[in-house]
């Protein structure tokens, strides 16, 4: 079944029905608020956990791959920052095995929007935010505790770093969201490469061997959402095959993810034949 052809709309009103539904969820997300209360705790103590592996690991290590707690406390804010953003915007593409298997998707195929961003505006996690605020105030932390030459080559990378690094999260979970429609029920391999590529993000790719090296610096650039411009903003040279100035290359490593997301999504698109039944 191919993708439904896209109908122009007149200017300025294009994303009325997307913001429609996006208002529609976060209402929904707050008439119960003991349970919207429990979720926001639950996703602030997720990221609470994963801080506090890395508080542990740095606090018995000292120093691992070049960066000591300071350094990590970047690394991790860098990394988990652009990741929660991502995951607010698109982690609801996980639901896509269940849209296909019920055959729910094909109502998507019905209307005259693009499918790709009538899934994206589908819904919003709003409980992600307190994960993302965890990663905000570490990533503060980490600004202020290590000695950063503030210019303005600082700024523009800072900002180059999280936009992209949310494009590159953002890429990979379109192109999990695309190989589902082949594997229909294959979300786990799919998020060894979306949560487990997050959790590659959050370490020092100096210590990874050569193969991995390859496969999360250019293959799945997450190296560039946080470890390249850590390096860069320490001012540290970097390992072999990953000089510190990759860390401005951050948006072609978001455009190469897209591009293969893209890609994948519209293989999977056509190759989708409906729900049967």
């Amino acid at each position: 079944m191919a993708e439904p052809p896209y109908v122009p709309t007149p200017a300025g009103t294009w994303f009325t029905p997307y913001a429609a539904v996006l208002a529609s969820r976060v209402r929904a997300q707050r008439t119960y608020r003991l349970s919207f209360a429990s979720e926001i705790v639950s996703a602030l103590l997720t990221g609470l956990v994963e801080f506090a592996e890395v508080w542990v690991i740095f606090n018995n290590v000292r120093v691992l791959g070049g960066l000591d707690l300071n350094g990590a406390l970047l690394l991790f804010g860098l990394s988990n920052t652009s990741f929660a953003l991502a995951q607010v915007l698109f982690g609801h593409l996980d639901s896509l095995p269940t849209l296909i298997r019920m055959g729910l998707i094909d109502a998507y195929y019905l209307r005259p929007q693009p499918l790709l961003l009538q899934l994206i505006t589908s819904d919003i996690s709003l409980r992600r935010f307190a994960r993302a605020s965890v990663a905000i105030v570490v990533l503060g932390l980490g600004l202020i505790r290590n000695d950063i030459d503030w210019s303005a080559d600082t700024f523009v990378l800072l900002t180059a770093t999280l936009i992209g690094g949310i494009g590159v999260f953002g890429g990979l979970f379109v192109c999990a969201a695309g190989a589902q429609f082949f594997l229909i029920d294959g979300s786990e391999l799919t998020n060894s490469f979306t949560y487990g590529g997050s959790f590659a993000a959050m370490q020092p790719a100096s210590v990874f061997p050569t193969p991995l090296k390859l496969l999360f610096g250019f293959a799945i650039p997450v190296s560039f959402t946080a470890y390249l411009p850590t390096i860069a903003l320490l001012r540290l040279p970097g390992p072999p095959l990953m000089p510190s100035w990759l860390a401005w290359l951050t948006p072609l490593a978001a455009l190469w993810v897209w591009l293969l997301a893209l890609g994948f999504w519209r293989i999977g698109t056509r190759h989708y034949q409906g729900g049967g039944g």
